[in-house]
């Protein structure tokens, strides 16, 4: 119940509009339905002047209608085409809250991640996160469409309940409190249906995040003989996943196998209390029947409705829960001030923790405005960490960045990354267009953007030597293009909107030398209008740097003569 709450009060207006018109189609079946007792009566000639059957007909004389079998009939066939235009209205409202839901969790996931601090995003798993946008979002939005039914089925209960009262509301009584207590009984496999349904959310978040990492390598694991490996913990995973999806199945069918034998009895027990100690007329007994069957008949149907959105609603409060979390790991973007970059950057005794591990103490340096600055130093040093500090990815323990003068603190972020372009060591490219891989989706950029910036790389005239152009696809992670031509295309991406400050993280690692020279070739020029930084361990960039700088015991040493050889080597 706790769940179906949760959704209606998350959706409230259109569960009103729902449960309103699931009330008056209840309202309008209950009208039409009184009018089955006067009319059997009427067909079998038995009098209806006494009891329910009197009233009814009473009722009907006084809104001037007479009680003809045709009236009769008009009037049933009449509230039951109301009723089903009303639970259209009713179900409308819930195909598109279905699909409001999943589309409102999966943005509310997305939008609490992206704006989470750097460090609270880096502990987070693809897969789990990508099993959360896509599984769970529409497993819970499955489980709204299945509690709202439930929510129908429910008020259907009441409407035949309140007629069969009004016919025999001992027989009525003796027949719910018995479904009531049976259902009681078959409630335990509601909660095993909800247990199996956890344990699939679980498994499925480990299983597509692991999936996710094994295909990321699975090169290296063919290559190495080792897939089998992956394959065994992939399987064992998928075994569980497959038991706990066994155990909701199960779970599902005892509760329906039990529901309809059960259903037998109770028609049986209520024939039996109308017909032997009540002494109903033949025709009150027919009515009653059928009401009392369809009574049952919707409980059992509640009942497997919430069994099924019992499976589904972990699925929801999962999700919540990672939302939840990554809204309380927010990033902090208090400053406010306009950003410029015309004289330089400096960072300033800047003192910077990863947990335990001490990574600068004391940082200082200056990066200057349009030159190429390189950073080199050993793996592990902070080369990469320093860039995150730039970008304001992760804030320093003391000390503190000056752009222009102004600190970091006291600055509008959003405007700040708005000018910077920046380039990772892993170029991830998507299965899709030059132009959009460049655009990115950005509706600020036009192809013209795009082509000014692919001349900026120097990538101009391999794109233009393709047959369409700056609109070829250019397959799985940018699989037809060379690493040189990857490399310049994610260099167009960083300068599609015109920043004034490039970042480059170790730009040409993994390039042949030729592939390294046109690079390097390339950043010399765009710092002639540009400010940029790289860390690299290559020569060439080192080669092509106006600024260098190593890391070095948690400081940065500037190489002022960078014309003296031995200097260079030292510090390759």
């Amino acid at each position: 119940m706790r769940t179906l709450l949760a959704f209606i009060l998350a959706y409230p207006r259109r569960s009103s509009i729902m449960l309103a018109a699931l009330l008056v189609a209840g309202l309008a079946e209950g009208l039409s339905l009184t009018t089955l007792l006067p009319l059997l009566s009427t067909v079998g000639g038995e009098s209806a002047e006494s009891g329910v059957g009197a009233y009814i007909v009473q009722n009907l004389r006084a809104v001037g209608i007479e009680p003809s079998i045709g009236v009769m009939l008009l009037i049933i066939v009449g509230g039951m085409i109301v009723r089903s235009l009303l639970v259209l209205l009713a179900n409308r409202q819930v195909g598109f809250t279905v699909a409001h839901v999943a589309t409102s969790l999966r943005l509310e996931l997305i939008e609490a991640l992206l704006a989470s601090r750097w460090e609270y995003y880096l502990r987070q798993k693809t897969g789990s996160l990508a099993n959360s946008v896509a599984t769970e979002a529409y497993r819970a939005a499955t489980g709204f469409e299945f509690g709202a039914n439930a929510i129908a089925f429910f008020l259907q209960v009441v409407v035949y309940a309140a007629v069969a009262f009004m016919i025999s509301w001992q027989a009525t009584l003796i027949s719910l409190v018995m479904g009531v207590i049976f259902l009681a009984v078959l409630h335990r496999l509601v909660e095993a249906a909800g247990r199996a349904g956890s344990r699939q959310t679980q498994l499925l978040r480990s299983l597509l995040s692991y999936l996710t990492d094994v295909l990321g390598s699975v090169k290296p694991l063919k290559a190495m003989a080792r897939d089998n490996v992956a394959d065994a913990i992939l399987r064992e995973q998928t075994i569980q996943l497959e038991t706990a999806m066994r155990k909701e199945v199960i779970s599902k069918e005892a509760l329906r196998a039990l529901q309809e034998p059960m259903l037998a009895a109770l028609a049986a027990a209520g024939l039996y209390v109308t017909i032997v100690w009540l002494q109903q007329t033949l025709v009150s007994v027919m009515v009653l029947v059928f009401l009392l069957t369809r009574v049952l008949g919707l409980l059992n149907k509640t009942q497997r409705r919430f069994q099924q959105m019992k499976a589904q609603e972990s699925a929801y409060w999962a999700l919540r829960a990672a939302a939840e979390e990554a809204r309380s790991a927010s990033e902090s973007l208090t400053g406010t001030k306009q950003p410029s970059l015309e004289h330089s950057i400096n960072v300033r005794n800047v003192w910077f923790n990863y947990g335990a591990i001490s990574v600068f103490r004391g940082l200082d340096m200056q990066i200057p405005v349009k030159a190429l600055t390189v950073v080199v130093g050993s793996s592990g040093i902070g080369k990469s960490t320093l860039l995150d500090l730039l970008c304001a990815l992760v804030r320093p323990d003391r000390g503190e960045i000056l752009i222009d003068g102004v600190s970091l603190n006291d600055i509008d972020l959003r405007r700040w990354r708005h000018m910077i372009g920046y380039v990772p060591q892993d170029t991830i490219l998507l299965h899709d267009s030059i132009l959009n891989n460049i655009i990115i989706g950005e509706p600020d950029l036009t192809e013209a953007d795009a082509e000014r910036a692919l001349r900026q790389a120097g990538a101009w005239g391999f794109v233009a030597a393709f047959p369409q152009g700056i609109h070829t696809v250019i397959g799985e992670r940018g699989g037809r293009l060379s690493g040189g031509q990857r490399q310049r295309i994610a260099i167009a991406r960083a300068l599609a909107h015109k920043p004034c400050f490039l970042i480059l993280d170790e730009p040409t690692s993994a390039l042949d030398p030729d592939s390294e020279r046109v690079i390097c070739e390339t950043l010399r020029t765009l710092s002639n209008n540009l400010t940029l930084i790289a860390v690299s361990h290559q020569a060439a960039v080192i080669e092509a740097a106006d600024h260098l700088f190593r890391l070095s015991d948690g400081k940065a040493i500037l190489i002022e003569n960078k014309s003296v050889p031995e200097k260079k080597e030292a510090i390759v």
